[in-house]
């Protein structure tokens, strides 16, 4: 691929080529038809009148209008642009760029079409309304970029209320690819989920639900210990208990979890711990090295923050941990939620589920964790690669089957079934895809020097 180049020639940064290519593209999704279009007699099988007879048939069957319109295909990505990636507070509108690409992934990687949906609210009771209100027209939802502790909230209201599932990506999703990593790690190093001391480093959306999905795995809820801006978990946390009203999750935490009861900051948590699991501040600094000189010998480290990982991997590892993972795609581990939900809601939709469970999000993660041990383990490929599409039907497959098994499925055509569709409706998703491009009718790069225009 071509560098694009300023005027004088000077690299463009990573920034300035996203500027430019997004201006190009005016975004990164568009609505294309999915039936053939010869000629005008057409419309009136696809609109009117044809279209009458459909409607009238899902009048009269409301649950026809899985098999005569692409509700089952299709998931609202909702945000009100509160906790944008890295970025935080910066509203919808500027949200919208990332839900594009949250779309675009659905697409590609799922063969999904979502719509992003960027909300001019930040009250939870009303993204909670307006959430409810959009069923009819969608399959499923995922929610994305919402700040704590609103996002438990809302996402504990709709999952009580929705008749869709409904997935906060940046809980749900996190945990999964997390916990798919670890035991991809854990059997690298030889030790044993159910004997390891973990450390989690910050206690926000992500582990938050990565607290739960552990437990739900076979972790000791005791040998966790859990770390906040001002120290560890634990109950004799005052500051916590007075909002747990508002932090019931986080309360909870320090209820359940820290045996021991290890008081001090992260450098006194992680003293003698196996696994660190850090969802907090970027950094690099926010984990020492020293702090990880300490830990168990082949200590496995998670620094899932972005853009900069809370301790940098080269740091980590020259420190004595055995294999370290982080967010970022120019370091090997990469635990990105792109290897979770793309199959997670392939495998959803396609037996309408009508929930997303934690042992559905179990079930996709030692899917992962197996695909990736098929492929080799080894202490800097403990999780699957991006590139690898497959993984994406066989996770389809398992998150299906297991909603089947918790009788979440309003459809069941069996395991292997799901997974060939799931196959079929990915590859025709990038066929399309690098058709359009060989077709010209993709927009293309542009030229050197060329500034974005309003």
């Amino acid at each position: 691929m071509t560098v694009i180049e300023s005027e004088t020639q000077r690299p463009a940064t990573p920034a300035e080529v996203a500027l430019l290519r997004h201006a190009a593209a005016r975004g990164k999704v568009q609505v294309l038809p999915k039936c053939p279009v010869t000629g005008p007699d057409d419309f009136a099988v696809w609109y009117t009148p044809g279209v009458a007879a459909p409607c009238l048939a899902i009048r009269d069957d409301p649950l026809a209008v899985f098999a005569y319109t692409n509700k089952a295909n299709t998931v609202a990505i909702v945000s009100d642009g509160t906790r944008v990636l890295g970025l935080g507070r910066i509203g919808p509108e500027a949200a919208l760029p990332v839900m594009e690409g949250k779309a675009l992934l659905f697409k590609y990687l799922g063969g999904v079409d979502a719509v992003p949906i960027c909300l001019s609210t930040t009250d939870a009771a009303e993204i909670v309304r307006t959430t409810l209100a959009l069923q009819p027209s969608f399959g499923g939802v995922n929610l994305e970029d919402i700040e704590q502790p609103k996002c438990f909230r809302v996402l504990e209201e709709l999952r009580a209320a929705a008749r869709i599932p409904v997935w906060h990506d940046d809980q749900q999703g996190s945990a999964t690819v997390v916990l798919a990593g670890l035991l991809g790690a854990l059997a690298v190093v030889g030790k044993e989920l159910a004997a390891v001391r973990i450390v989690l480093v910050g206690m926000g959306a992500a582990n938050v639900a990565t607290l739960r999905l552990l437990i739900a795995a076979g972790v000791e809820p005791g040998a966790v210990v859990a770390c906040d801006r001002r120290g560890t978990l634990h109950p004799g946390r005052g500051d916590i208990e007075a909002q747990a009203a508002v932090l019931p999750q986080k309360w909870a935490a320090c209820t359940t979890t820290n045996a021991d009861r290890v008081a001090g900051g992260v450098a006194d948590a992680l003293r003698g711990a196996d696994v660190c699991i850090a969802f907090s501040h970027p950094g690099p600094g926010t984990v020492e090295p020293g702090w990880v000189a300490g830990m168990a010998r082949d200590a496995v480290v998670f620094a899932c923050a972005n853009p900069v990982p809370e301790i940098w991997p080269a740091e980590a590892l020259a420190a004595g941990a055995r294999v370290v993972c982080t967010g970022r795609g120019d370091f090997p581990n990469q635990v990105n939620n792109s290897l979770g939900f793309p199959g997670i809601f392939r495998g959803v939709l396609d037996v309408r589920a009508r929930t997303i469970s934690d042992g559905m999000a179990l079930a996709a993660a030692r899917e992962l964790a197996a695909f990736a041990a098929e492929r080799g383990l080894r202490p800097d490929a403990v999780v699957p690669s991006m590139t690898d599409w497959l993984v994406h039907p066989r996770v389809a497959a398992a998150t299906a089957a297991a909603a089947h098994d918790e009788g979440l499925a309003a459809t069941w055509p069996g395991r292997d079934a799901v997974r060939d569709e799931a196959e079929r409706t990915i590859a025709a998703a990038r066929r399309s895809t690098q058709a359009l491009l060989a077709a010209g009718c993709l927009s293309p790069q542009p030229p050197a020097g060329q500034s974005p225009t309003r």
